[in-house]
């Protein structure tokens, strides 16, 4: 825990002695589950808590806090890069030499894998759909994460968006396998089973982070789309820290569907770690997203320029931009009070702002 995060921390009313000794023994067990699962060491971690204080003042709220899960490293970091980490275990296992994924022109989750790939040393081939939405600028297709494809060395096949998010990816990858290489598909979102046990470890650093500080997070609020990312955040806390909801803030304009993949990947990450996934605990907030996915709205805008104006802290406009607009909201309707501790995930996603510097009227 950074310095600023620890003695904003020290100054609040500290949990019961009891309360600690039966956080500790939940970590441990967690960390122990976790470690049977190997990882490659590509992500920064654990990842920085910081308060927002001057945000917290601003809103009137309860206290905020920031898990810097866009400091994970790597190629710009972001949350798919500590997912990668588990699920490329199992790529360089099986022999891999071909990276194959895909994602929107602006993806960061493509961007992470390419990142990664160009660190292993492993080719990347990227499946680049068109069509899913209307270019915001002439920007959106030459900048931002397009820029950082091309530079890690991806090769990019632009599709027609029709979807299904990963069967033009399993495609590209069964021709490539064909023409001799040894591909390893990394899913839309790099979610999947692994990949929600891979972001388990955020909740297991969240609790020990917490204990730390002899205090209980109130919430963890986060931006979600594809899925794992909430998946990996509910199974871990209803392990480490079982009094914390997780709430999602839906940006795709598709709240059920959301709902439904986050369910699907935290049964299958149940079914691979052995620890139960509660499908009640799964809370998917809507509204929040503007008229669609990757369309920013003036509530974006401005919980993108109240970060950066009062906590340095640069957010993009497809996720975590609509994520903080969703949890600015739920604070003014009330949800939580001033004693309240309130975790934001920041998810990553920063290069995507330079495709959208129209939207921000600067």
């Amino acid at each position: 825990m950074d310095v600023r995060a620890r003695l904003a921390y020290a100054s609040q009313p500290a949990v019961s002695q009891g309360s600690l000794a039966v956080a500790h023994a939940s970590i441990d067990a967690l960390a122990a589950q976790l470690a049977r699962f190997p990882r490659l060491g590509l992500a920064h971690l654990p990842t920085p808590l910081e308060s927002l204080a001057r945000l917290s003042r601003h809103l009137g709220g309860p206290s905020l806090w920031v898990k810097r899960e866009d400091c994970t490293g790597v190629g710009f970091g972001g949350n798919k890069l500590r997912k990668l980490d588990t699920v490329l275990a199992l790529a360089l296992e099986r022999g891999a030499d071909t990276l194959v994924s895909g994602g929107v022109v602006q993806s960061n989750s493509q961007r992470q894998v390419a990142a990664a790939a160009a660190k292993l040393g492993l080719d990347c081939h990227l499946v680049v759909y068109h069509g899913r939405l209307q270019a915001p600028s002439p920007a959106y297709e030459t900048s931002g994460n397009v820029v950082l494809n091309r530079l890690f060395g991806a090769v990019l096949h632009d599709l027609p968006w029709t979807g299904d998010r990963n069967r033009a990816i399993e495609v590209l990858a069964a021709r490539l396998k064909a023409e001799g290489r040894k591909p390893f598909v990394v899913p839309y979102g790099v979610s999947d089973g692994l990949g929600a046990v891979g972001y388990m470890s955020t909740a297991l650093e969240l609790a020990q982070q917490s204990a730390l500080a002899g205090v209980a997070p109130s919430a963890i609020v986060h931006a979600t789309g594809s899925g794992s990312t909430q998946a990996g955040l509910v199974l871990g806390a209803a392990a480490c820290l079982p009094d914390c909801p997780v709430t999602g803030i839906d940006i795709d304009a598709e709240p059920e569907r959301v709902a439904a993949d986050v369910i699907r990947h935290g049964s299958a990450a149940s079914a691979l770690i052995g620890l139960p996934f509660e499908s009640a605990r799964v809370e998917v907030v809507a509204g929040h997203a503007g008229p669609a996915y990757g369309v920013p709205h003036a509530a974006t805008i401005e919980a993108i320029k109240l970060a950066a104006r009062l906590e340095a802290l640069v957010l993009d406009p497809v996720y975590s931009g609509k994520g903080m607009a969703g949890l600015i909201a739920l604070i003014r309707a009330g949800r939580w009070s001033a004693r309240d501790h309130v975790i934001f995930v920041h998810t990553g996603g920063a290069p995507a702002l330079f495709a959208y510097v129209d939207q921000l009227g600067l």
